[in-house]
């Protein structure tokens, strides 16, 4: 990883996966964490695992890896989302869990695209990368020309 911009999204999606953690571990405990509560405790452990396997593939650069980290999260959460938002856009009086359960799945759903975007924009970079040292001797027009017209007028005999 040789982006800021990924390593930051690499530490974003690892916090959210601890808070996710901590979610599910303190409902397993019984304790109250403000009304937090998983969506579905069992899917959550699964999203877990397959989480941590997947920002393991996006700090390896594959792409796989965020495709995955997308998908999961995004039926997980991106239904939740859904759900959530259908009633505040038709109008409806929500309580205060259901703005802070939208908010979250809302993060949830933006860290795994803002990841893919960024990967897809590494993987263009890579096809086409741009190096300051050697692409104004390789990609510059004018200087072949003047490499040309100074071989044309060396008239080097043989004897």
């Amino acid at each position: 990883m040789k982006n800021f911009s990924t390593w930051l999204l690499v530490m974003f999606a690892a916090m959210f996966w601890v808070f996710r953690m901590v979610v599910a571990i303190t409902y397993e405990l019984g304790i109250d964490l403000g009304g937090i509560v998983p969506l579905n405790m069992n899917l959550e452990v699964i999203l877990l695992f397959v989480a941590l396997l997947a920002m393991v593939l996006i700090i390896k650069r594959n792409i796989l890896g965020a495709l995955i980290y997308l998908l999961g999260y995004g039926m997980y959460f991106g239904v939740d989302l859904y759900n959530n938002l259908m009633p505040l856009l038709s109008g409806q009086t929500l309580t205060i869990m259901t703005y802070l359960n939208t908010f979250i799945s809302f993060i949830g759903m933006i860290i795994p695209i803002a990841i893919l975007f960024d990967l897809l924009a590494d993987k263009n970079r890579k096809t086409h990368p741009v190096d300051k040292k050697t692409d104004w001797f390789y990609k510059n027009e004018n200087y072949d020309r003047k490499l040309d017209e100074r071989a044309d007028k060396n008239n080097y005999r043989t004897l």
